[in-house]
C-alpha cells in the first residue's frame, strides 16, 4: 500500500473510491436478521474499468502507464475471489484467515476494532458460516463469534467489510518478512512509527470507514476505546510518521522496541 506520481493523487482516490463505496441503511446490529451480498469480482471489474480511463486520460506514455499498473496493484491488489453459488449469493461456510488483529468484546468484534479489547491474531483460521442483518457469523477455532458492520455501513456492503477481514491466503507468510520490531509490535497489537500502511492494518485494523473515507488519507483515525481516539499520520514515503492522540491512549497504542 504505497503510492506514486501519475499525474494526479486524487485520481487513485476516485478508483479506490469506485471500488469501496457502497451504501446501506443504517440499521442497528440487533435488529431482524436478512442477507445482503455483493460481487467482489464485479468490484474489480469496474475498478479496473475506471483504472484503464484515467490512464487514456493522463496520456503520460508508457512510462507512466507502467507506474500506474504497478501503484494500482500495490494499493488494491486483485482478491481472490470468495466461492459463490449459480445465482451469485456467497457460499457457505467459507474458510478463511484474519486479516490482521481483531478485537472482540464477548463474542462481537465491530469495525470500530478497540485495540484495547482482547484480540483475535492475525493469521487466525475463521470460518465465516452464514450473515445476518449487518452481521457475519463465524468460528473462530472452534469458537462461534460474529462479525458486527456497526459504523461503515454507508461506505460499503457487508459482503465487501467480511471478505476484507476474513481473507483467503494466510497472511502469516507475509507478516514473517517484516522487519523483527514490526512483528513484535503486530503481536503486542500496537503501532510504530515506520509502519506502512498494510502493516499498521495487520497490527490494528482497517480504520473505520465512516471516520476515514480512503486508505490513501494521510491521517488514519482511529480507536483504542470507545472515547479514546488517536490518529495515525503517514509521511510522504507512505509510513507511520507520528501518532498523536491523548498520552494515556498513546501509551497504549504505541509499541516500544525493547532496548
Amino acid at each position: 500500500m504505497i503510492f506514486g506520481h501519475i499525474g494526479s493523487e486524487s485520481a487513485l482516490a476516485e478508483v479506490r473510491a469506485g471500488a469501496q463505496n457502497q451504501g446501506g441503511e443504517p440499521v442497528r446490529p440487533d435488529e431482524s436478521m436478512s442477507g445482503r451480498h455483493f460481487h467482489a469480482r464485479n468490484r474489480w471489474r469496474d475498478a479496473c474499468a475506471l483504472a484503464l480511463t484515467l490512464t487514456l486520460a493522463v496520456g503520460a506514455g508508457g512510462a507512466q502507464a507502467g507506474i500506474f499498473r504497478d501503484v494500482l496493484d500495490k494499493i488494491m491488489p486483485k482478491p481472490a475471489a470468495p466461492p459463490v453459488g449459480p445465482n451469485g449469493v456467497p457460499v457457505f461456510p467459507r474458510q478463511g484467515y484474519a486479516c490482521c488483529n481483531l478485537h472482540y468484546d464477548g463474542d462481537w468484534i465491530s469495525d470500530s476494532n478497540h485495540a484495547e479489547l482482547p484480540l483475535v491474531a492475525a493469521g487466525t483460521p475463521v470460518t465465516v458460516m452464514g450473515y445476518g442483518r449487518h452481521r457475519a457469523n463465524i468460528d473462530v477455532e472452534g469458537k462461534p463469534m460474529r462479525l458486527g458492520h456497526d459504523d461503515g455501513r454507508d461506505q460499503e456492503t457487508l459482503d465487501a467489510w467480511v471478505n476484507k477481514m476474513i481473507i483467503n491466503d494466510d497472511p502469516r507468510p507475509r507478516i514473517a518478512t517484516y522487519p523483527a520490531p514490526i512483528q513484535a509490535a503486530i503481536r503486542a497489537g500496537k503501532v510504530m512509527r515506520g509502519m506502512t500502511r498494510e502493516q499498521a492494518i495487520v497490527a490494528v485494523g482497517y480504520p473505520p470507514t465512516n471516520a476515514t473515507k480512503s486508505l490513501d488519507d494521510q491521517v488514519w483515525k482511529m480507536w483504542n476505546g470507545r472515547h479514546a481516539e488517536y490518529q495515525l499520520i503517514f509521511g510522504a514515503d507512505g509510513r507511520i510518521s507520528s501518532i498523536t492522540g491523548d498520552g494515556e491512549v498513546s501509551s497504549q497504542v504505541i509499541y516500544l522496541p525493547r532496548q
